[in-house]
């Protein structure tokens, strides 16, 4: 459960959210969720994503729902912190795109005061912890993990399995290509594709 931080004014250091889980768990939708909260609250937020992801629109964040926010795309994480001036919340989705430099990025913005938000998978299709995110996991000050139901067995599911033959580890995609597995259903698939 994620409880947001009460507010201390006498301490001047921000905070790292970290929103973690497989595909189709909702990750997105709870960034949009908190970024939407605090424009609301009428705070300077900034939304950032990857300018790899262009799968529902090239500006906007956008979750699987089709619930969507304003965002900036950049090529690389050290983008951020120029853009992020003068911000009180900083979100960035997709974060398992950027390089190791976000982990730095977004300790420096929350050493300056800053709200950081950040959604991405936890674990690659191959169940392998996904670029970035263990780092921004242990470096955060709230970690809210979330899952999808299993196509499968309609447990819990929080493994993102590839439906296709495509074997590089970066490969943008929906429900075409992804399915949200449950840790016995993909373990099943898994061994089934060896067989292959």
């Amino acid at each position: 459960m994620f409880l947001e931080n009460t507010v201390n004014h006498k301490e001047q250091f921000g905070w790292i959210e970290v929103i973690a889980g497989s595909m189709f768990s909702g990750k997105t939708e709870e960034l949009i969720r908190r970024l939407k909260r605090a424009q609301f609250a009428k705070q300077k937020v900034e939304i950032f994503k990857p300018s790899v992801d262009v799968r529902y629109h090239d500006e906007m964040v956008v979750s699987h729902d089709s619930n969507e926010i304003r965002s900036t795309p950049v090529p690389a994480a050290a983008n951020i912190a120029i853009l992020a001036q003068g911000c009180d919340v900083v979100g960035i989705d997709e974060a398992q795109f950027f390089d190791d430099e976000i982990v730095r990025v977004c300790n420096d913005l929350a050493n300056r005061g800053i709200r950081v938000i950040v959604a991405g998978l936890d674990m690659d299709f191959k169940g392998n912890p996904f670029g970035p995110m263990p780092a921004l996991m242990a470096t955060a000050e709230y970690v809210t993990k979330v899952h999808a139901v299993c196509t499968r067995t309609g447990n819990l599911a929080n493994y993102s399995f590839r439906k296709t033959d495509n074997d590089k580890l970066v490969m943008l995609g929906e429900t075409e290509e992804y399915e949200p597995l449950s840790r016995a259903a993909y373990f099943h698939a898994m061994k089934k594709n060896e067989k292959k």
